[in-house]
């Protein structure tokens, strides 16, 4: 599998993990350019915009701990995200001693890492199989996209509100590398460019406990199921530079409201295809 991070000089990093082997390699990319980019809502202009370093690749999807938390919490955190973004699939076993060797770390904090996950809801544990990634339960999941249309777009509104140059630039570098990743047609890629681009504005707002409930509403939403949608992401790209456009006209409101459209559009996907599919 593969995922991107920083270093700590700033550059970029590509980074691969085996499956069959927790040995980690890493390919340091060029430095980025500076040049502001403009917001386009087509595939072919966007397609000229400048490359510049994704901060989609200040991902921290790697498996470095940061000293300002508890270990267990870091190791939480880590794992957490990894699931959000389906680099760690629903069902999967988490092995607490491969995870404890990738980190350098005793068993005893992924241990408890585990616990701290199971009552957030991103882990089960079962008899006789350890912990694994909470499977994807259908029901509840139009609650789900209730909660989701909340507190979404209340980040929304208040990151719209503190919004910067840097900050919009931001976003719209990112929303460049999720239509890179639509056309290599990597759906974890497009998953974790996707994770990446919602979280960058939400982060914004500044409301972390909000942000909290958030990501865990994300780790039980069926987001792999949407990815596979045909055409879906080519319409969530477009979705995401309506948010854009509102945000550069400095319209708070308007880019609420392109957030519930793309939520609701997102949900009625889903749905559609989860009964054509032989769901009720």
């Amino acid at each position: 599998m593969l995922w991107t991070r920083e270093n700590r000089h700033g550059k970029s990093a590509l980074v691969s993990l085996s499956a069959d082997s927790p040995v980690l390699n890493v390919l340091e990319l060029g430095e980025a350019p500076t040049a502001e980019v403009s917001v386009m809502t087509d595939l072919q202009s966007l397609e000229r915009l400048p490359r510049g370093r994704s901060h989609s690749d200040e991902s921290r999807l790697d498996w470095n701990l940061r000293s300002k938390e508890t270990v267990e919490h870091q190791i939480a955190e880590i794992l957490r995200e990894k699931i959000i973004v389906g680099v760690i699939a629903r069902g999967q076993k988490l092995k607490q001693a491969e995870i404890a060797r990738l980190l350098g770390v005793s068993i005893t904090p992924v241990r408890e890492a585990l616990r701290l996950l199971e009552a957030q809801g991103y882990v089960a544990v079962r008899a006789h199989r350890g912990a694994i990634v909470a499977p994807f339960v259908v029901e509840g999941t139009e609650e789900l996209y209730e909660l989701r249309q909340v507190l979404e777009t209340r980040l929304t509104l208040e990151a719209a509100r503190r919004m910067t140059l840097a900050d919009l630039n931001d976003l719209k570098v990112l929303n460049h590398d999720f239509f890179a990743a639509l056309k290599s047609q990597s759906r974890p890629s497009l998953q974790e460019k996707n994770f990446r681009f919602h979280f960058r504005l939400y982060g914004i707002a500044g409301q972390p406990q909000t942000m909290d409930f958030v990501r865990m509403l994300w780790a039980k939403y069926p987001l792999e199921m949407l990815t596979k949608m045909p055409g879906r992401q080519t319409r969530v790209f477009q979705e995401h530079a309506a948010v854009l456009s509102a945000l550069e006209r400095n319209d708070p409101e308007g880019a609420v409201a392109a957030m519930q459209v793309h939520i609701k559009t997102g949900w009625e996907e889903f749905l559609a295809n989860y009964r054509e599919a032989g769901g009720r």
